[in-house]
């Protein structure tokens, strides 16, 4: 008589993909101002997933449908530090009409998997739990604890997601120092070396509300104080101003790794042109050499005959770790005294250490799947939920690992048409991860 056949578990490599299709095709778009949608089921398929290896996790709202998942995943040493891993399940709009194929669809085309998410960041979560599950049911357990965070709400401020698991759910973070999350670890082809960047850092976020007060009235009226043209003069002098080059000790440690990965110098005096004559690799520091406000948004007015008593903007400003004070001594110059501003929202600028343990063996976990790999600190241009977790004295780094081709446009897949990520980067990205967690 034949023996039956034993059914074999897949592998962290086997399942990533489907999982990253499957998160893809849960749609929860956040349009900001609370409004989002499929929060909830992504939560609830992604604690399905880690209770099916005895992740035991737990489902929380912190309004209805704004879901995230937690998990704390015991070690074998009590005494040694919980690690954190985090990442959003919510993505920003995308418009089908300009897509290739549907944007929810998780198609795997082209030896891709396209749709929202695939980059920022569903690819990540796929990866961390077809990680998870392959060691969990090779029982193979960090050795301090592991705490997963699957959240809702990064693509507005974290305040239903978070924000809301900081401050409402700290006890699960306890003994945690540390963290890994997005945007970071992936590969830039430098023309021969591939450098990988590591997060240490981002600039603080200050998204500020503008609003300028006049007369109202007739259209057809003199108007000396029309609050709609003071407002629209003050933005121009914002959107024009040029804000002069500030280096870090993060971005300094950046242009320094970068130099010597690429075997070159890097003109300080000139980094704009530098990051021109880099390419992609000058897109890792273009955006954190100095601070920024960008108008986003004006509102004013109801009639084209009634000129509006009030006028407002939204600017995006984001500042670097220890010129905040400056940022806003600049920004209120440039609006004058007849236009006030109030924070929409207001976050440090977290940082973490290029030169510590936890770096190098994110560094290590690389080079040992790709021997060219040249890793390099990394500070980054947005934000990312490690603000909220900085909070709480938990410092994050940026790390979702991916080997990628010369010829895909990482970077302008974040929010951007036709976002996919590389099915074999995905599996290079798991097999990253499961090392590094052994050093955990």
């Amino acid at each position: 008589m034949s023996r039956p056949e034993m059914s074999v578990p897949p592998t962290a490599v086997d399942e990533v993909t489907e999982l990253c299709a499957a998160l893809i095709r849960h749609d929860t778009t956040n349009e900001g101002e609370g409004e989002a949608r499929g929060e909830r089921a992504a939560a609830e398929y992604v604690a399905t997933l880690l209770d099916e290896v005895g992740a035991e996790a737990a489902v929380v709202e912190s309004a209805p449908g704004r879901a995230s998942t937690l998990a704390r995943i015991p070690g074998t040493d009590p005494s040694h530090p919980a690690f954190l891993v985090h990442g959003h399940l919510d993505v920003v709009p995308a418009d089908p009409g300009e897509w290739s194929m549907h944007p929810f669809s998780g198609e795997v085309r082209d030896g891709c998997v396209w749709g929202r998410g695939a980059v920022d960041m569903k690819g990540t979560l796929a990866m961390t739990l077809a990680t998870v599950r392959q060691r969990l049911r090779e029982g193979r357990r960090t050795r301090g604890d592991l705490v997963l965070a699957f959240l809702a709400d990064e693509e507005c401020t974290g305040d239903y997601g978070s924000r809301y698991v900081a401050r409402e759910h700290r006890g699960l973070f306890t003994g945690c120092a540390e963290a890994i999350s997005e945007s970071g670890g992936f590969s830039v082809d430098a023309g021969g070396a591939r450098i990988y960047p590591i997060a240490t850092g981002e600039r603080g976020t200050m998204w500020m509300r503008l609003t300028a007060r006049g007369t109202a009235g007739h259209g057809s009226k003199p108007a000396p104080d029309n609050a709609v043209a003071e407002l629209a003069h003050a933005v121009s002098r914002l959107a024009a101003h040029e804000w002069p080059v500030r280096l870090t000790s993060g971005v300094l440690a950046l242009l320094e790794g970068l130099a010597d990965a690429l075997g070159t110098t890097i003109d300080h005096d000139r980094l704009d042109e530098e990051a021109r004559r880099l390419g992609g690799v000058g897109r890792l520091f273009e955006g954190t050499i100095r601070n920024s406000a960008n108008p986003t948004r004006l509102d004013a007015g109801y009639k084209v005959n009634v000129i509006p008593g009030t006028a407002t903007a939204q600017v995006d400003g984001r500042y670097l770790p220890g010129t905040g004070e400056e940022f806003l001594a600049t920004v209120d110059r440039l609006l004058g005294p007849k236009v006030t501003r109030e924070f929409i929202n207001y976050e440090e600028a977290p940082a973490a250490d290029p030169a510590g343990a936890t770096f190098a063996a994110l560094a290590g976990a690389l080079r040992a799947e790709d021997p060219a790999a040249r890793p390099v600190p990394y500070v980054m241009a947005g934000g990312t939920d490690a603000k909220s977790f900085n909070r709480i004295g938990i410092t994050s780094f940026g790390f979702a690992p991916l080997l990628l081709g010369p010829d895909l446009d990482y970077l302008g897949m974040f929010h951007g048409v036709d976002e996919r990520v590389p099915v074999e980067g995905l599996r290079f990205g798991t097999r990253v991860l499961d090392r590094f967690l052994d050093t955990r």
